[in-house]
């Protein structure tokens, strides 16, 4: 499946709208969702309530693949349909515009 778009679907959808730090692509379905570190953690919410374990990783350069059930690490997985990353317009974090100027003091650790 393609991604389910170039941002976060949980943020864009989020009334107000989030915003995300990095991003992770579902492995199984698409869905394009927010890392641990950001504040809605919505990659890890979609595994969680989907079953769907395997994500990968949405940032530019970046190839490898997380398996949320058993916590492990890949350097690299099947290949999906495109793209395989967010546009390198849009920042990370992003998107433009919705940002806080203090968003490091929002981050997961």
């Amino acid at each position: 499946m393609p991604p389910s778009g170039p941002g976060c679907a949980d943020c864009e959808t989020a009334d107000p709208q989030g915003w995300w730090f990095h991003l992770r692509r579902c492995a199984e379905c698409g869905h394009v969702g927010c890392c641990d570190s950001s504040p809605g953690q919505h990659a890890s919410g979609h595994a969680a309530a989907s079953g769907h374990r395997l994500a990968r990783s949405f940032e530019p350069g970046e190839e490898w693949f997380w398996d949320y059930g058993e916590e492990v690490l890949y350097e690299s997985g099947p290949a999906l349909a495109g793209p395989e990353h967010r546009p390198l317009t849009q920042p990370a974090p992003g998107p433009a515009g919705r940002v806080p100027a203090d968003w490091a003091q929002h981050l997961h650790r």
